[in-house]
């Protein structure tokens, strides 16, 4: 999620509402097997923005919808999505806060014979449901799901941890409804880089603390952070830091400078990689993990 600011500097999120109403060709695409791009829908019709989300198509989210986008890309490039004709898998995927649905909607592009978006907000779930047909969008609280146990063999959580209470009580969740070879992914925002000052953020935190939170119930086989790419790291040398020039001022007001960087940036803006040394230093942080229950390892 982007940082909503409060200290009075930029534009209230709500400022912006009036553009739920505009359709806008979708900017999400996936490239299956090397293949020609598809399209991830035809019009993407834009949620009101509140800081707590974000959401594709809304030009000055652009910079944070993107590095959202390159987490889910990670995902369906670098992990086999399990589905029906894999030994023992039957393609259940679970993306937990689903948000407005772009992501979701890539692990079902990605080849997942089911997908299924957990949220609780009744106005997110209608839009999903009507953007995203294919995806079982589903109404419930997340540290208690209602679903069965061994329910998923992928449960994916992205942007979503730092939003709750109970954080333990979610992870354990996920445990449950994971089957016993299943794996997790959850990324945070790194508390260390940061800009503090979103108040839909609960509790976030560092990458030792993240791992801490998963330990009881997870093994974890990555750990993984987000950083800006060659693009942004040499716009940064030359002008300062794109995002505190974000949170600065209201978009209406950011110079050409900043315009143009946030208006063009794309998931290939970010680099994720395994930081042994230099995880604290990174933007995002990401795990993958398995159940330590987990029978055998595929």
């Amino acid at each position: 999620m982007g940082p909503l600011l409060v200290n009075g500097l930029s534009k209230p999120a709500t400022d912006v509402t009036h553009e739920k109403h505009k359709s806008r060709a979708s900017p999400i695409t996936v490239r299956p097997g090397g293949g020609a791009s598809i399209s991830l829908t035809q019009v993407t019709e834009t949620l009101p923005l509140t800081g707590e989300r974000t959401a594709p198509g809304i030009w000055h989210e652009n910079y944070w919808f993107a590095r959202h986008d390159a987490a889910y890309r990670w995902i369906t490039a670098n992990l086999s999505i399990p589905h029906s004709l894999s030994i023992m898998r039957t393609g259940r995927v679970l993306d937990a806060g689903c948000g407005e649905g772009y992501g979701a909607e890539l692990l079902r592009l990605a080849g997942a014979d089911s997908v299924a978006g957990l949220d609780y907000e009744h106005t997110t779930l209608r839009h999903v449901r009507r953007v995203y047909p294919q995806i079982n969008a589903v109404r419930g609280n997340l540290v208690q799901t209602g679903f069965a146990s061994n329910s998923f063999d992928l449960v994916t959580s992205l942007q979503t941890i730092e939003h709750l209470w109970e954080q333990p009580r979610f992870v354990a969740e996920c445990h449950r409804i994971l089957e016993p070879q299943g794996t997790l992914v959850l990324s945070t925002p790194n508390r260390l880089t940061f800009p503090s000052g979103n108040w839909y953020h609960t509790r976030e935190l560092t990458a030792k603390e993240f791992t801490e939170l998963l330990e009881p119930h997870f093994e974890i086989t990555q750990a993984l952070g987000l950083h800006h790419g060659e693009r942004l790291a040499q716009w940064e040398a030359q002008y300062g830091s794109c995002v505190d020039a974000q949170l600065a001022g209201a978009y209406d007001g950011w110079d050409d400078n900043l315009a143009a960087v946030v208006r063009n940036t794309t998931h290939a803006d970010f680099e994720i990689r395994p930081d042994h040394a230099d995880l604290d230093e990174s933007l995002d942080l990401i795990l993958v993990a398995r159940p330590k229950d987990a029978r055998s390892v595929r």
